[in-house]
């Protein structure tokens, strides 16, 4: 049986019925892997007997089906997550070989309710980048088309559950990173509001952006793993004591209302002509729904490009300073004095989008520059947070496409930054709000490449989120997979 293209509730229905065990299903992801990888370069580190072994001991509890959660259920973990024994990367060269030695809260969560880990994917540098194109162990290609990227940061993440070789996987998203790829490989993809899940156990980026969220096939199941991972963590000061509700009860029941979309026109220019398309289609079925559509003004949103990559870059460069070669990771063998130790080592251990960033971060945070570029940047995103709190008096959700464009080819855009950051232009303003952000798949375009729809809820709004999203997937219909067999993906 193929069990690459299930959802969590058809892999835990059939426990259910005992029709398999979750070392049959292990196995055959595990083949998957082994089959597909080759050409994906999507898993860095697989571990077939610690998998297996997992699974094995879930064979022996099938009574518990109904008292775990995520019983047996295939799970693939972004390389900037820690889970103890297995290397911890996060796609850079001065990590390689860094064993970690605890487990992030969110992983240990999953682990906890039955989900067998199959591997850690692969990401673009500490997380920076929308293609993929920047690890240090190299690009990871999009099961749709090979030739294609499959979005950035967490791009193994959302191209190994569209090949089939996870059920769901777990990303991080400080600008986009979990929707775009999302968009870009036909998933479902949930940024989740900022202190919803704890981020204690991930290599941090800008750690007042990031968050941790799934990549799923369905809204169901991106519920059913938020509601197991989410809640007060007290490792992670900034994670919110907030009640977690039980998002997949609440989707069981009727809708209770039609939901109004607010949409700024002035954001979407520049789509793709296949995206507009697919967006305006998509906010049709919403009106069929009983859905209204307004108008809403997001004034602010135009500097979000600039405002995020003064706030993320500053940040980083205050995390990654850890990374001198003393401490662990990488280190230069050619240092003569300490001072070339940490230059070296840096120099040589971080790729050249990192050493970007690095740098950018560390001049708005100079003296004399402080004021004039972090402080004013910070100011700005309270006003793009402004922006939203009054269009959410108009409207329940605030709708654009995930991305611009549906995926680009492998190298078409790594020569121009501005380029291939304004692929997250409608996803950073979301993160600079603290919002809560999905990426529901919303059609093909005219290469056969799928496009992303991208909600925007309140603070903490997950359960209309994943209700309206819900609403909208079942009209819809089922979503086409990749198929790589076809030679194109």
């Amino acid at each position: 049986m193929e069990f690459g293209t299930l959802s969590i509730q058809q892999l835990l229905s059939g426990y259910q019925k005992k029709e398999f065990k979750p070392s049959e299903v292990a196995a055959s992801f595990l083949k998957n892997i082994s089959d597909k990888n080759e050409k994906l370069n999507a898993f860095l580190q697989v571990r077939p007997d610690e998998t297996l072994s997992q699974a094995r001991a879930l064979d022996e509890k099938m009574s518990q089906v109904e008292m775990l959660p995520l019983f047996g259920i295939p799970v693939a973990i972004k390389d900037n997550f820690l889970v103890q024994g297995w290397q911890a990367t996060a796609g850079s060269k001065v990590l390689s070989g860094y064993l970690s030695p605890y487990t992030a809260t969110s992983v240990e969560r999953l682990q906890s309710m039955g989900a067998v880990i199959v591997g850690k994917v692969n990401c673009d540098e500490f997380a920076m980048g929308s293609s993929n194109e920047n690890s240090a162990f190299g690009p990871v290609r999009n099961p749709w088309a090979l030739d294609r990227v499959p979005g950035g940061s967490s791009g193994g993440s959302s191209a190994a559950v569209a090949a089939g070789l996870a059920t769901v996987s777990l990303g991080t998203d400080t600008g986009g990173s979990i929707r775009q790829p999302a968009s870009l490989c036909g998933l479902v993809g949930l940024k989740p509001s900022y202190g919803r899940v704890s981020r204690y156990g991930i290599v941090s980026y800008a750690s007042s952006l990031d968050q941790v969220g799934p990549f799923s096939r369905t809204v169901w199941d991106s519920a059913r793993v938020l509601e197991v991972m989410a809640g007060h963590d007290g490792m992670d000061a900034t994670s919110a004591k907030r009640a977690v509700p039980r998002f997949t009860e609440e989707l069981k029941a009727p809708a209770k209302k039609a939901f109004t979309l607010g949409v700024s026109r002035s954001w979407l220019e520049g789509v793709d002509p296949d995206v507009a398309k697919a967006f305006d289609s998509a906010i049709e079925f919403f009106k069929k729904m009983g859905g209204k559509v307004v108008e809403i003004d997001l004034p602010h949103t135009k500097y979000a490009l600039s405002t995020y990559y003064l706030i993320a870059p500053s940040e980083a460069s205050s995390n990654l300073a850890r990374y001198d070669g003393v401490h662990y990771g990488y280190r230069t063998q050619s240092a003569k004095t300490s001072e070339e130790l940490y230059s070296k080592s840096r120099g040589e251990g971080i790729g050249r989008e990192v050493k970007l960033r690095i740098m950018l971060g560390t001049y708005a945070l100079s003296a004399g520059y402080y004021d004039a570029f972090y402080l004013k940047a910070n100011q700005v995103r309270r006003k793009i947070q402004e922006d939203f709190e009054k269009a959410f008096t108009q409207c329940d959700f605030v709708v654009s496409p995930t991305s611009p464009s549906t995926a680009f080819k492998l190298g078409e855009k790594t020569d121009d930054p501005l380029k291939m950051y304004l692929s997250d232009i409608f996803t950073l303003p979301v993160n600079l709000a603290g919002l809560p952000g999905l990426s529901v798949p919303c059609g093909l375009d005219s290469n056969n490449l799928p496009i992303g729809f991208q909600m925007i809820g309140k603070p903490f709004g997950e359960s209309e989120l994943f209700a309206a999203a819900h609403q909208y997937e079942q009209i819809r219909g089922e979503f086409p997979v990749a198929d790589m067999a076809k030679g194109r993906g």
